[in-house]
């Protein structure tokens, strides 16, 4: 039996890996992170209809060691533990130091960006790394990996992410999201006459989203502006963009991206737990349906001027669950033993 350990693994998006890898017989699960109690309750929950095994450990991601991984024996190991920003690469050492297979679900531009200096270590090891198996960029390659098939010359990618209102992010996930408000950030890709700087949350606009209505639009910085294009030669432009389902929230996060612009505020992600506080009160508002658009225009096959729009909906409060799959993905190809890359990689072409 393959153990799968996951850092935060009674987290928002880490306790829906283990809810989906519960699933499977031939996995033990270990619910890792820094309240044992936490992990104990959770992982008694989801033992209560799981196949497989899943028993809980208090592990600090910030301060594990491979010499702590070891009694553990994980096959795989999954990092849902964030915020990335501020995270290093030390889960992902300690991991290839004790021989195991690494995933995480960074959406933080350096970090994913930047996996490959761990590509000589994980090859020696015989390791797969893969960082951002998450929504971007590991979800948004596989859709225009199929979707860009279809161009001649593919120029041009737009990504939105709409959560649902009824989900509440969890406060690392909150502080990622609060860190880049304001920030500038850099891009070859951006659109022609915006320049090639942006800020967080801002390039503000309104667009209407199949099945979720109208949204207001802000920008983010994501690993897919380096590895998008350097996967696709030719794409000119990438934007993503995330869409808050309740208009006054996303306005509400714009106003104070222009606070840490103006140096007026200059750590926002310390105001995350009175703001998740009050979006949990204010969870009505809205509804459990959210989703994500890639829009893909360029040249098509036949030469003439073509736009693809693809679009997920995810109802019953499902949404939570796309972030998460990627990795359950890999995890169980591991297990499987059908994945047999190896090195350190960025989550992109691990699976269709």
């Amino acid at each position: 039996m393959a153990t799968v350990l996951v850092f935060g693994g009674y987290g928002a998006f880490g306790g829906r890996v283990v809810e989906r890898l519960g699933r499977e017989r031939k996995v033990a699960l270990v619910v890792a992170g820094r309240s044992l109690d936490r992990a104990r309750d959770f992982a008694q929950q989801v033992q209560s209809r799981a196949r497989a095994k899943v028993s809980a450990v208090r592990l600090d991601a910030g301060q594990v060691t491979a010499g702590d991984l070891a009694p553990i024996a994980p096959l795989v190991v999954i990092n849902a533990s964030g915020p990335f920003q501020r995270q290093d690469y030390r889960v992902a050492r300690a991991a290839i130091a004790a021989g195991a297979h690494y995933i995480d679900l960074a959406d933080a531009r350096a970090f994913v960006t930047g996996i490959g200096t761990l590509d000589a270590e994980a090859r020696a090891a015989g390791v797969l790394v893969a960082s951002g198996a998450s929504t971007v960029p590991a979800v948004a390659a596989a859709v225009i990996d199929a979707e860009g098939a279809k161009f001649q010359a593919l120029e041009s990618a737009t990504i939105v992410i709409a959560p649902g209102n009824s989900f509440d992010p969890g406060l690392a996930t909150t502080q990622s999201i609060l860190s880049t408000l304001g920030r500038p950030f850099s891009s070859e890709t951006t659109a022609p006459g915006a320049g090639a700087r942006m800020h967080g949350w801002q390039n503000l606009h309104r667009r209407i989203l199949p099945g979720l209505g109208a949204r207001w639009l802000g920008a983010c910085e994501t690993p897919d502006l380096d590895l998008l294009p350097q996967r696709h030669p030719g794409l000119r432009r990438v934007e993503v963009y995330a869409a808050l389902e309740v208009a006054a929230f996303h306005l509400g996060l714009w106003a104070l991206s222009w606070l840490v612009r103006g140096r007026l505020v200059h750590e926002p992600e310390r105001l995350a737990a009175p703001l998740l506080r009050a979006k949990h009160a204010l969870r009505f508002l809205g509804s459990d349906v959210g989703g994500m658009v890639v829009t893909l225009e360029g040249k098509g096959r036949d030469g003439a001027r073509r736009r693809t729009d693809w679009h997920l909906l995810a109802r019953g409060g499902h949404g939570p669950y796309v972030p998460a799959m990627a990795s359950v993905i890999l995890a169980k190809a591991l297990v499987a033993g059908t994945l047999k890359v190896r090195g350190a990689i960025p989550c992109l072409g691990l699976f269709t």
